[in-house]
């Protein structure tokens, strides 16, 4: 599994490189402004409309599937895989009806600030990118396949020709039209579905346009589904507040914290997402064959893992976020105004990044214990939370107040999914992780003290670009040497498998971390 994740990270290193292209080409043509919030809105609105359907595909999907080609054999796992992608192609039918019929006031459900030439804009723009719904549908039923056959790295590459189609429509759309923009992402997304649906073809998956309505796999995935749509239903209530509120506080707010979340975001889908996506089908697996102590010791060494990798990025984060967005937005139409706002949601989106993390991780760990219930009450809670922090924090602190209570209300969620795993399965480990976590926590503080320092001295006789580079690599070397030297096993595992001599912890070992 873990030469897995390592390939899967460097993939996906490449592909959030793109990504990031993508966001700095777009603040550099249009900075922090309204066509950009046009531009981001109509990509939103789609996206957490089919989220919920999607959410219950890649929790449902998977262990049903597995069931089912243990039970009867690949072939009637691969008419049930049919079923499932003839019944969203008519879910997506229906969301793409009420969609264009209805796009002004679900506009105006997202983004309540917005009002004449904009919402006209974000109108069209949205009825163009709603096409999409279909290819989004049916690639998370093909990602769901993949991960299950042990193809990881297509899933992964996957973004790589969207963001570079995406990427090539912002430039021309800003010396041709502007409504390039939303084919752009168009064409994007279905540039995704035909690399997945070729791939899938390859791992003898083939596609019929026939539907089983008798199949009792699709009723029993969508009970196991349900508590898992309205969880997401939750995450993306929480979206639609933050933009609705950030629509209203001013002009380029919606931008301005699009471009600090994906900052954020980046780290955990390159560190992150690679060990989940790997880490899912394993402890689906794991938990089917009874086998929780195992289950837990994998489950632990990637929460190790994670903390190694993903705390010092959120400390550099925070010390470092008006320094890394000048660098990766300052140019172009990306003024002063834009740098403010976003490096201000850049630094409290920081705090709540670990927290964010794990949730992941260990929701994903309900999900294969065939709990979604857990999961979905827990979001619930942090929706209200969240809810009441945004209308309170946005005044004190703008944008920043959004991402703050964001990454609040995640952090309260997590220790929450903690205790109910803790309940669930026993004793986790937790003394071990935590002193492990103290030790990540004092060189993460280290590394950004010293970096700072050096930075600072560095600006007297480079440039702001060379002077963040330097002092960030050299924090970078004195992070993973403190690490080392502080003997934390993970470290020792990361290491191991670089070296490409890992051997798996056994239980006695895991049960010490």
């Amino acid at each position: 599994m873990k030469k897995t994740v390592l390939i899967l990270m460097l993939v996906t290193i490449i592909s959030k490189v793109l990504g990031f292209a993508r966001d700095i080409v777009l603040s550099y043509f249009y900075g922090a402004s309204d066509i950009s919030d046009v531009y981001l809105i109509s990509l939103t609105i789609p996206t957490v409309i089919f989220a919920f359907v999607g959410k219950g595909i890649s929790v449902g999907f998977i262990p049903m599937y597995t069931r089912i080609e243990s039970k009867n054999g690949t072939e009637r796992a691969n008419q049930y895989t049919n079923n499932v992608i003839n019944f969203v192609l008519i879910v997506c039918t229906a969301i793409f009806i009420v969609g264009l019929f209805f796009t002004e006031p679900i506009v105006k459900l997202f983004a309540s600030g917005f009002e004449g030439k904009t919402l006209e804009l974000t109108v069209t723009f949205t009825r163009i990118t709603l096409i999409g719904v279909y290819f989004t549908g049916v690639n998370y039923v093909y990602l769901a396949y993949l991960q299950i056959k042990g193809v990881f790295v297509i899933p992964a590459l996957m973004g790589l020709p969207a963001n570079i189609i995406m990427v090539a429509s912002i430039i021309v759309s800003s010396h041709k039209n502007i409504y390039l923009l939303s084919v752009g992402s168009l064409i994007a997304i279905f540039s995704q579905f035909l690399l997945l649906f070729i791939f899938s073809y390859k791992s003898n998956y083939r596609y019929k346009p026939k539907l089983d309505y008798r199949d009792e796999n699709i009723r029993k995935m969508a009970i196991l589904a349900l508590p898992a749509i309205l969880g997401t239903s939750v995450t993306q209530i929480n979206l639609l507040i933050d933009r609705t509120i950030a629509s209203k506080l001013e002009v380029g707010g919606i931008a301005a914290l699009n471009y600090a979340s994906t900052l954020s975001v980046v780290i955990i889908g390159i560190f992150v997402l690679s060990i989940s996506s790997v880490l899912y089908p394993k402890i689906s697996k794991l938990s089917a064959d009874n086998k929780i102590t195992e289950m837990k010791t994998v489950l632990s060494g990637a929460i190790g893992a994670v903390n190694i990798l993903v705390l010092p990025a959120a400390v550099g984060c925070m010390i470092f976020s008006g320094p890394i967005v000048e660098f990766l937005y300052g140019r172009g139409n990306f003024d002063s105004h834009a740098l403010n706002m976003t490096s201000n949601a850049l630094f409290y989106f920081s705090i709540g990044i670990v927290g964010l993390s794990h949730r992941e991780i260990l929701s994903n760990t309900f999900y294969s214990l065939q709990d979604t219930k857990t999961p979905m009450i827990n979001a619930a809670i942090a929706m209200i939370l969240n809810i009441v922090l945004n209308l309170t924090l946005s005044k004190y602190l703008g944008i920043g107040g959004l991402a703050l209570a964001t990454s609040i209300s995640t952090i309260f969620c997590t220790i929450l999914l903690v205790f109910n795993l803790r309940k669930r399965i026993g004793n986790l480990g937790l003394t071990g992780v935590s002193i492990s976590f103290l030790k990540i926590l004092i060189a993460s503080l280290a590394m950004g003290g010293l970096s700072k320092y050096i930075y600072s001295l560095l600006l007297n006789k480079f440039n702001l670009d060379i002077s963040l580079i330097i002092s960030v690599c050299i924090g970078a070397v004195v992070y993973f040497i403190l690490i080392y030297l502080f003997k934390i096993k993970e470290m020792k595992m990361i290491i191991g498998e670089i070296k490409g001599k890992l051997r798996p912890l056994t239980e006695s070992e895991a049960a010490e971390i």
